[in-house]
């Protein structure tokens, strides 16, 4: 028998909570206890259910994540391997390593000094790419969200802004931003397509309470490295891969382990693909 799509929409609500959690403790001794107590489900169900919504038992979502957040800072950043180790929740250099070696069939420091080494697809520079640059402290933000997961390019972006829209006028709240914002929080060079996260945002003016497959939370103050393409969606994965091979390095920023963004400032209904401008967000120190 199906569930009931309230009841779906209450555990995802739940499953929300505790992934964002996560997110925001990879550093930290992460007790599934203390998970289950968050989510308010009870222990018995506690692990059923986030492998039914997550795909995989919640202490593999919680290696795997931190396995490639740990894979994005050793491409990305010059932060030394012993103190991403810790900054992801790990006690030593050497736990990492063997993780990393699981997942990946290499250690972190070969990854590091083997730029040619491909854990899933080539990445694309474009050195000719004009993107307008610039780095931006952005405050505080309120937003509500429905997460979709799989592939980035196959996602109902429209029909989930729709669904958030809905939830405006039902809870008569104030219109957000006009400009969908999306946060994207794997890499798919390092995390299987399936399992890629996406949270179609619209950031609001006031706090709000969650409700079925709506989320809310804030997004705290933060420093940004910001571009401005103009373009096709199409060829964003070449865009993001010049962003990290050549205007972040030539910027000398250094990346924050969270996630990036992007916000979208014309409709794609209504606008011709090479018209299409994309504002990108990547949290830098």
């Amino acid at each position: 028998m199906q569930p009931k799509k309230t009841t779906k929409e209450e555990y995802q609500k739940c499953v929300n909570v505790v992934v964002e959690y996560i997110n925001q403790h990879l550093g930290e001794e992460i007790d599934l206890k203390s998970l289950a107590k968050i989510s308010n489900f009870s222990p018995f169900y506690f692990h059923r259910i986030m492998k039914a919504f997550l795909g995989e038992p919640i202490g593999t979502f919680i290696v795997r994540t931190r396995t490639e957040t740990a894979a994005r800072l050793l491409r990305y950043s010059d932060i030394p391997i012993a103190d991403i180790a810790y900054r992801i929740g790990y006690s030593s250099p050497s736990s990492l390593s063997k993780v990393f070696k699981q997942f990946y069939g290499i250690s972190p420091l070969e990854y590091r000094n083997n730029k040619n080494f491909v854990i899933m697809k080539p990445a694309i520079i474009r050195p000719d790419l004009e993107l307008k640059r610039e780095i931006k402290n952005i405050p505080e933000r309120n937003v509500i969200y429905i997460r979709l997961s799989g592939d980035y390019k196959l996602n109902d972006y429209g029909g989930s802004w729709g669904r958030l829209c809905q939830f405006i006028f039902e809870q008569k709240l104030p219109m957000g931003e006009a400009a969908p914002l999306c946060i994207y929080h794997d890499d798919p060079k390092v995390t299987p397509v399936e399992k890629l996260r996406t949270d179609v945002c619209m950031v609001i003016p006031e706090k709000v309470a969650p409700k079925g497959e709506i989320g809310f939370k804030q997004i705290p103050v933060g420093r940004y490295a910001t571009f401005i393409y103009k373009g096709s969606y199409e060829h964003l994965q070449a865009v993001y891969d010049t962003i990290y091979g050549k205007y972040l390095p030539e910027m000398e920023c250094t990346i924050r382990d969270e996630a990036s963004a992007e916000r979208y400032l014309n409709d794609p209904c209504c606008t011709a693909p090479e018209d299409l401008l994309t504002e990108i967000y990547i949290p830098v120190e």
